[in-house]
């Protein structure tokens, strides 16, 4: 675990395309502007089930994707049989 606080800028370039669990991050009403990395990875869910016993030493943490969700967003169409 990383201890410095980082732009968010500069994790999404050293975590592109991943969930991050930020420890005391700075949010503003809209985004997440940084924060402590404690964990991430690929699958969301590991991020929180993993990252959920590092938090302990935080009194905030935040999840958040470091790519554009839209493009990774599936729209699927249901079928009546």
């Amino acid at each position: 675990m990383n201890n410095n606080f980082l732009p968010f800028e500069t994790v999404k370039k050293m975590y592109p395309d991943e969930w991050v669990l930020l420890g005391n991050p700075e949010i503003n009403s809209t985004k997440v502007l940084g924060g402590i990395v404690v964990y991430h990875s690929k699958d969301k869910k590991e991020v929180c089930y993993i990252g959920r016993d590092k938090t302990d030493a935080f009194s905030k943490v935040t999840i958040a994707f470091t790519g554009d969700l839209k493009l990774h967003r599936k729209i699927g169409i249901l079928r009546r049989l």
